[in-house]
């Protein structure tokens, strides 16, 4: 017995390891803890040139995380960003990256500008007097927005934006000590009047948008001021950046699409973004930028310097995926399971929650934007959702300024299928009857 609590004692203490059937053995001699810095200087080292600057760069990444984080097992996915699993053409990505992998050369140092035949594709998709020479290839659409706010405005500088808007474009530009500006948008888009009073307001010379199944709105720039916002651009010696995020996520129900405003751009106003990661996976990040005249190579050189290039293999299989068979199928695919969790969702909404306004219901896209009750707390309402076993995004992040109300956005692309849809928006209910 006392052989016993000597060694127990000696377990305790880290001296003495016990293994059954063995024996007892001596212990390795403890390490020294490890010495605990003071970080404590990296406040004033951060934060240095903060009275230098007209907006202090600050890099807040929650907007984004929102849709990027996967919320709890159990949890219902109204929060996320990307085709859920079962859309996305995994057997097709997968034989063109085999195939890819079996060219000759497809792990040599690819042209920093992408590869010519991608390129090309991408031009012929944008239309107009777009050639391959005005195309660069980037590694997804939030690098490729990066590398236009870079190019087109300084630190300090104010950037129009719509609003609401994408929470990671207003990182990207308050990351690089840019100011964004909000000009409000419609069921129409943005309205011009209101952008012309903010470019003279400011002097901004750079306007972002999204003219197609904007985010979070869902609308599509009206055919009357699609030249009127390019005029009112040009006007002010300024460039208007496009985000033509999911021109490829174009629901069954959808009539013809307008073209890009940089196919009826002759004069270089618009760069371009297009990616091919949210009609694919989020681990696809092939994008592009097209711009027209001396532009182009400053976003070259921007993008260089950066990144160098975006990998052989993976431009090698966007080329063997756009170029299959498969492609077209995936997307048509796509566009009716989008638009049959659409209407789910909105019927579910009109159903159970019928005190939210749906104000828009899109024929793109893979979201809904809603506005809350007056007076309803958005933080409470998203909380209770979450212990209610549903995650939805928070519409705060999207306003660059003071959001006009209390609204959420639900997506319908990162569930399953329609059932989840439904048990989503009846925990939902559960969510706004316990906080409204």
């Amino acid at each position: 017995m006392t052989v016993s609590r000597a060694l127990a004692q000696l377990v305790a203490e880290g001296l003495v390891i016990t293994r059954p059937g063995a024996g007892a053995f001596r212990a390795e001699p403890r390490r020294a803890p490890a010495t605990v810095g003071d970080t404590a200087w990296q406040e004033v080292a951060l934060s240095a040139d903060a009275a230098a600057e007209l907006v202090p760069r600050t890099v807040d990444a929650s907007g984004v995380l929102v849709s990027l984080a996967a919320p709890p097992a159990g949890v219902v996915e109204f929060n996320g960003g990307y085709l859920h699993p079962s859309l996305q053409p995994e057997r097709a990505m997968g034989a063109a990256l085999s195939r890819a992998g079996r060219r000759p050369g497809v792990w040599a140092r690819p042209p920093v500008e992408g590869l010519g035949d991608l390129r090309e594709w991408f031009a012929r998709g944008i239309g107009g007097a777009i050639t391959a020479a005005e195309v660069l290839i980037a590694a997804g659409g939030q690098s490729a927005l990066t590398t236009a706010l870079r190019a087109l405005a300084p630190p300090g500088a104010p950037v129009l934006v719509e609003s609401p808007t994408y929470p990671g474009m207003l990182a990207i530009a308050r990351a690089a000590g840019q100011r964004p500006v909000p000009v409000p948008v419609d069921a129409d888009g943005v309205k011009p009047a209101l952008l012309a009073d903010a470019f003279r307001a400011t002097g901004a010379r750079v306007f972002v948008c999204q003219p197609l199944f904007q985010n979070p709105t869902g609308a599509v720039l009206a055919p009357e001021r699609r030249g009127e916002v390019l005029r009112i651009a040009r006007d002010a010696g300024a460039f208007v950046v496009e985000d033509d995020f999911v021109r490829h996520l174009v629901h069954e129900d959808a009539g013809p699409l307008p073209p890009p405003l940089a196919a009826e751009d002759p004069d270089g106003v618009v760069v371009h973004v297009r990616s091919l990661t949210k009609v694919t996976s989020p681990s696809f990040r092939v994008s592009a930028l097209a711009a027209r005249g001396p532009v182009l190579e400053r976003l070259r050189a921007i993008q260089v310097v950066d990144t160098f290039f975006v990998p052989r293999p993976l431009q090698e299989a966007a080329l063997e995926l756009v170029g299959s068979p498969a492609w077209p199928r995936h997307l048509r695919s796509v566009g009716v399971e989008l638009r049959n969790r659409r209407d789910t969702m909105t019927a579910a909404l009109r159903l159970h929650l019928p005190e939210l306004a749906l104000p828009h219901i899109p024929s793109g896209g893979y979201h809904l934007w809603l506005r809350l009750p007056d007076g309803a707390d958005e933080p409470s309402v998203v909380a209770g959702a979450l212990r209610a076993g549903v995650a939805v995004t928070p519409g705060r992040p999207y306003f660059s300024a003071e959001p006009p109300a209390a609204h959420l956005r639900l997506s319908f692309a990162g569930v399953a299928g329609t059932g989840e849809i439904t048990e989503g928006v009846r925990r939902l209910r559960t969510a706004c009857d316990a906080v409204l």
